[in-house]
């Protein structure tokens, strides 16, 4: 199993190269378009680990982006990442369900049933500075850091997006995805709740609680544990940039290249 999975990654890798020597495109012209495939809409490298939130509704696996090789939100991810280490999300709930746009899990201090300890408290009291450049856009299974107006006021609360949300792009850190079968079959179950509006916010009217948490190492596709999830995930952006790259490539070369 685990080799095929290497085949078929190698495959991929295979295709954007032949995509790349087949076509006759000038040097400037094919930096141009592989920054424009690879840019800010693309997935950032994920990290090895997994971390998983069991909840009433079903398992959200998230993979967090490697702050060590993208600077994609290092200190938002640093923070995140110790808080679920920590276990503060467990007994926690998601408050808020927008079909089409977010499942957002509440801050720790107010959504918690189960009482902190003293490391616990003094994360959840911490705040982390905003971080909105070298950002993925914000679009289904994205993770994007929650805050108040003041945009170095995150603590503790994030979202699951739902939907595309353009509007959040640049405002909001992203720093993270969700992964696996499992996670999307949850988000289709969440999206499904009954609702309720109060105020601005759009509630489940049913508590979807956090029940526990726990962490996976190597969940990256390729590493020791692969996940079928994360390696189709990996397969089909590999395979989109490909198909992406070579129509780009043709272009270029119809335009520049007469009688070709």
């Amino acid at each position: 199993m685990r080799a095929r999975r290497l085949r078929r990654a190698l495959a991929c890798v295979a295709c954007v190269a032949a995509c790349v020597t087949v076509v006759g495109a000038s040097s400037d012209a094919l930096k141009d378009v592989t920054e424009r495939v690879g840019a800010p809409n693309s997935s950032p490298k994920r990290s090895s680990e997994r971390y998983v939130l069991q909840t009433t509704r079903g398992d959200l696996t998230l993979a967090l982006y490697d702050d060590e090789e993208e600077n994609v939100a290092p200190l938002t991810i640093a923070h995140v990442r110790e808080m679920l280490k920590l276990g503060m999300y467990a007994t926690n709930h998601v408050f808020r369900i927008d079909k089409g746009f977010v499942a957002q899990i509440a801050d720790v201090k107010g959504g918690r049933r189960a009482a902190m300890n003293t490391a616990q408290t003094r994360l959840a009291e911490k705040t982390v500075k905003g971080e909105f450049k070298n950002q993925p856009k914000h679009s289904r299974g994205r993770l994007s850091m929650a805050r108040w107006d003041d945009p170095d006021s995150a603590t503790s609360s994030f979202s699951v997006l739902l939907g595309d949300a353009p509007h959040l792009d640049g405002k909001y850190a992203v720093f993270g995805e969700v992964v696996g079968e499992e996670s999307e079959a949850t988000l289709r179950r969440l999206e499904a709740m009954e609702t309720k509006r109060e105020g601005i916010f759009v509630m489940p009217k049913e508590r979807v609680e956090i029940l526990a948490t726990y962490v996976v190492e190597g969940g990256q596709c390729g590493g020791d544990e692969p996940e079928d999830g994360d390696c189709r995930d990996e397969l089909r952006t590999c395979t989109e940039r490909a198909d992406s790259l070579a129509k780009e490539l043709h272009e270029i070369r119809s335009a520049r290249l007469p009688g070709n």
